[in-house]
């Protein structure tokens, strides 16, 4: 009986801590030289085979590379009857085919880059140049509204860039030149963008070479008369003036950036370039002189990108103008001229930088009346929204609290509101509770659907700030304000769904 009893006593025990099981090797999975080791050859050529019947370009990547093993001349073979099948073709290319032709475009420059380059650099270099020379012909056909197959002839580019600096100085010297006549077709500015990438590369005598070859291909000054023919020749006489003004700095040639200058725009050359130039070539007189001349605006050029960041920042020019005639002056030391610009661009934009500025250069003891009277200045500036920025990134919360009580806001002004509400929330939250009910506002009023996600989280952060505020400080408070929101917009639902009660 008490064997028995001391095995009913040992099973729970042994139920309890039932015995260890080994732990097993963790293995790595992703991909790498040695996971793939493990598999064996027989086992990668399948898994290539397989890829080969599914993927096109990957298919032309494994021919490339098996025709490498003949050497460069199998491999600029299967090179040339893609560009000739390149040049040849005329059938439009819409966004739905354009990935995988993107693809197909890839492989042949990889193809180029990878496999024939390392074996023969001239070779490579000759298909690039090629390939480049059929890019106006393919980007013409072809629906590129996200830039893909434009990227692809980017980094060609590039790659022919670094194989022609690569070169003997003489090899390099010719390669340049005979990039010179494609120049006048270069409606896409590839060409262009190779030979800025070669240029600072270049020997000097190859430099000197290149600047008399394009000083004999400048295309004439297109008569008055208007139209594309007109507009293209003018493009082109341009894109081969800024290419010797390239090549006037490599040899640190001021005047000859000035005539230069003053031939691609006789009506408006760039003062503020000029000028640079000429102050670091310690002209300063002839500089002050150009950064003063008045100038016509003229086209102003905004890219796609700067458009859909929001980025457009219509007063750089003008800054860095007024910039560099400030360093301009200091190296005159005319340094009590230099501090009234500083003072006089931060009274106009109330850039914080150029405030800065001015107060290092005034003596001990002035900072601080001086920097009290800018923020004066900035709490009564016409452009409030301004005066917001300028207080939440100096920082100057407290400045900025009364600004937000002081004046009346437009909530869809979301580009000032969000970064200020967010820079307040810390110490001002008071002020950083208006601010977000704008913004919500603004938000739920216009029905903008896409920013509900926005408006969403800063409701969310409305509930947390709710906690900090001294009651009566809102009116509505937060519990009215919310109902409010559901009575006047109950029937949002794409809102209310992303809304946590």
């Amino acid at each position: 009986m008490a064997r028995k009893a001391a095995t009913k006593q040992a099973a729970p025990e042994s139920a309890v801590k039932p015995a260890a099981k080994p732990k097993r090797a963790a293995r790595k999975t992703a991909p790498s030289p040695e996971t793939l080791t493990e598999l064996g050859l027989d086992r990668l050529i399948r898994l290539v085979l397989d890829e080969t019947g599914r993927n096109p370009a990957f298919k032309k990547l494994v021919t490339a590379a098996v025709a490498a093993l003949q050497g460069p001349e199998a491999v600029a073979a299967l090179i040339d009857r893609r560009l000739t099948a390149l040049e040849r073709a005329a059938g439009y290319i819409d966004w739905q085919k354009r990935r995988a032709f993107a693809a197909d475009l890839d492989a042949t420059l990889t193809t180029m880059v990878t496999e024939l380059a390392p074996l023969d650099a001239r070779a490579g270099l000759d298909r690039l140049v090629r390939f480049l020379a059929a890019a106006p012909g393919v980007l013409e056909r072809v629906d590129d509204s996200n830039g893909q197959v434009h990227g692809v002839f980017d980094r060609a580019a590039e790659a022919a860039a670094a194989l022609g600096k690569s070169l003997d100085p003489a090899e390099a010297a010719a390669f340049a030149l005979r990039l010179v006549p494609m120049l006048e077709a270069d409606g896409y500015g590839l060409v262009e963008d190779l030979l800025h990438g070669l240029i600072p590369g270049l020997p000097e005598t190859a430099c000197a070479r290149l600047d008399a070859g394009l000083a004999e291909a400048v295309p004439p000054r297109p008569a008055k008369a208007k139209g594309a023919q007109a507009w293209g020749q003018q493009v082109a006489r341009g894109r081969t003036l800024r290419l010797r003004q390239m090549l006037a700095d490599r040899r640190s040639d001021v005047d000859a950036f000035v005539a230069l200058e003053r031939e691609v725009a006789p009506e408006r050359p760039d003062r503020t370039e000029i000028a640079e130039r000429l102050l670091g070539a310690g002209r300063l007189d002839e500089a002050l002189d150009w950064v003063r001349r008045p100038q016509k605006r003229g086209l102003v050029v905004v890219t796609r990108e700067q458009i859909v960041t929001g980025q457009f920042d219509p007063e750089a020019p003008d800054r860095a103008r007024i910039e560099l005639e400030i360093r301009i002056l200091d190296a005159l030391g005319r340094g009590a001229e230099a501090q009234g610009l500083r003072w006089g661009q931060f009274e106009r934009s109330l850039d914080a930088g150029m405030l800065r500025a001015h107060l290092a250069k005034l003596p001990d003891f002035e900072d601080e009346e001086a920097l009290e009277r800018a923020f004066a200045h900035a709490a009564a500036h016409p452009d409030p929204y301004r005066a917001l920025h300028f207080f939440t990134h100096w920082p100057k919360p407290d400045r900025a609290a009364r600004l937000v009580a002081a004046h009346t806001w437009d909530g869809g002004r979301y580009e000032i509101l969000v970064p200020a509400a967010e820079a307040l929330e810390a110490s001002e939250p008071l002020a950083a509770a208006r601010l977000y009910r704008l913004l919500v506002d603004d938000i739920l009023e216009r029905g903008r659907s896409a920013a509900y996600g926005h408006g969403a989280r800063h409701l969310a952060t409305l509930d947390a700030l709710d906690a900090r505020l001294d009651p009566g400080a809102l009116v509505p408070d937060h519990a009215a304000y919310r109902a409010a929101l559901r009575k006047t917009h109950g029937r949002k639902a794409a809102f209310w769904s992303q809304v946590h009660e």
